[in-house]
């Protein structure tokens, strides 16, 4: 038999070597074997469309999406009426501002909005609600349509708006009227308005967007995946204006937070939404400046898009997509909030709607305000205040309403940026109180000392009597009792 020469360390030395190499060999197995696993899963999640065929450039109806993208089709089929989405101060659902809020009723007295102003609904019902509000249709005639509206109206409430302006240019589209353009508006805001058919990328469909980009020197094709995630929205949830009554315009020339807007009209004396039928200012009305007042905030600042929030990521099977069902975050808590919040979803949703009661209440101070200035205004002109003599009342009272509208119009009642909204809201009492006081002076010099007799605004039925007896030119007596000019 032979003898194992080698000393006892060396033997001990091979062993650890073999034991060393068969440690690496199970170990890159494993590693093999992990990375095979990830990749597999990492397959599994890759969503294997098949594409039923291709969608054609001009394609508007998504229900021929729907045949290829079926998930996301049927979620989009889920942005409608109900109940079931109502929250505290939002959902999609007619809820009805006016009847709700009176003053309101006075706030727009002599323009459209003092008629009809009612919370949209989802993106599913925009042609329907935009085609059925009062506010496009005669006020002695609700059933006929008003001749004087602009196919510009249209812009953002359809998916045929697109190949039109393509086939038909962009300043015929706007100058055509609304009721004309009707018959060629076939359905609602859908998948051709955000993607490219071919692609499926976000881009962007309507030109105000791209042209207000243009006019602060950006370029809006260069942008990334996660700012297209808001900018799709941008195309209408902004405030915007007609210039020359019919082309649609962002007043973004000096930037999209509200001094730049306000300066940016200031800079167009000429331009106004409407002159107001108590005080007789020219006013202009913010239109639901949603980005902007996002861009404000601590989302935007931290690079959370307007999708991560109203169209969260969601799972169906091994299939990862975007929620096509746009609606409030408060709706879809674990997907849209608790990502980043690690809290409750009751403790998120008090947090909230407490911070939106907040708002919600500096808003309503800011609103009386806001009313008893116009009366006061009027109260003046009837004591035989002269227009010089009421410029600086007016002036006041405009800078007011600007700021209140510009929170009062967008949607999430302040939540997309809280300390702004308050900010705004704030300024808008001071600046209604500063007219109040402007007001009051004039008062005094007419030999009126006591307070102005403000009318019963207290349900939207008076508030609106109250309204066409002013754009009737046949208002109440707003001067007390015994007063010298009575």
């Amino acid at each position: 038999m032979s003898e194992d020469k080698r000393t006892e360390p060396e033997r001990k030395s091979w062993w650890k070597g073999f034991a060393l190499a068969l440690g690496l060999a199970i170990a890159t197995f494993l590693l093999v074997m992990l990375i095979i696993s990830i990749m597999e899963r990492r397959w599994e999640a890759v969503p294997r469309q098949i594409v039923a065929a291709p969608i054609a450039e001009g394609e508007v109806d998504p229900a021929v999406w729907g045949q290829s993208y079926p998930r996301q089709y049927a979620r989009w089929l889920m942005t409608g009426e109900g109940e079931e989405t109502r929250t505290k101060f939002g959902g999609s659902y007619p809820r009805d501002y006016l009847e709700e809020d009176p003053m309101q009723v006075i706030l727009f007295a002599g323009y459209a909005f003092s008629r009809d102003y009612t919370q949209a609904r989802g993106h599913r019902y925009s042609r329907q609600d935009v085609w059925n509000t009062l506010r496009v249709r005669q006020a002695d005639n609700p059933e006929v349509v008003r001749a004087d509206i602009p196919a510009t109206c249209w812009t953002c409430k359809s998916s045929n708006v697109k190949p039109i302006m393509d086939e038909i240019g962009v300043e015929e589209f706007y100058t055509t009227p609304f009721r004309e353009m009707a018959e060629r508006i076939t359905h609602p805001i859908s998948c051709h308005d955000c993607h490219d058919p071919k692609t499926m990328n976000l881009r962007i469909s309507r030109p105000g967007l791209r042209e207000a980009f243009a006019a602060q020197g950006l370029d809006i094709d260069r942008q990334n995946l996660q700012q297209m995630r808001s900018l799709v929205c941008a195309q209408c949830h902004v405030e915007y204006y007609f210039q020359r009554g019919t082309y649609l315009v962002f007043p973004w020339e000096g930037g999209t937070d509200f001094e730049a807007i306000e300066t940016y009209f200031d800079n167009r004396p000429e331009f106004s939404d409407w002159v107001h039928a108590v005080s007789k200012t020219p006013m202009i009305k913010m239109q639901h400046p949603d980005y902007e007042l996002y861009s404000t905030g601590i989302h935007a600042y931290r690079n959370v898009s307007c999708a991560d929030c109203h169209m969260p990521y969601m799972s169906e099977g091994n299939v990862k997509m975007t929620d096509h069902n746009v609606q409030s975050p408060l709706l879809t808590i674990d997907r849209s909030c608790q990502v980043c919040h690690r809290w409750s979803e009751s403790e998120i949703r008090n947090r909230v709607e407490s911070i939106q009661t907040t708002v919600q209440q500096a808003m309503l101070k800011a609103e009386d305000a806001l009313v008893k200035a116009h009366f006061d205004i009027a109260a003046a002109s009837q004591a035989g205040a002269s227009p010089e003599e009421l410029l600086t009342s007016r002036a006041y009272v405009r800078k007011s309403q600007s700021r209140w509208d510009f929170i009062s119009a967008s949607n999430g009642m302040g939540i997309h940026s809280p300390q702004e909204s308050m900010r705004l809201l704030g300024e808008a009492t001071n600046f209604a109180q500063q007219s109040r006081l402007e007001s009051a002076r004039l008062l005094a010099r007419k030999g009126i000392t006591e307070p102005v007799a403000y009318p019963d605004i207290s349900t939207r039925e008076k508030a609106r009597q109250v309204a066409v007896a002013f754009e009737q030119n046949n208002p109440p007596s707003l001067l007390p009792e015994k007063s010298p000019q009575q």
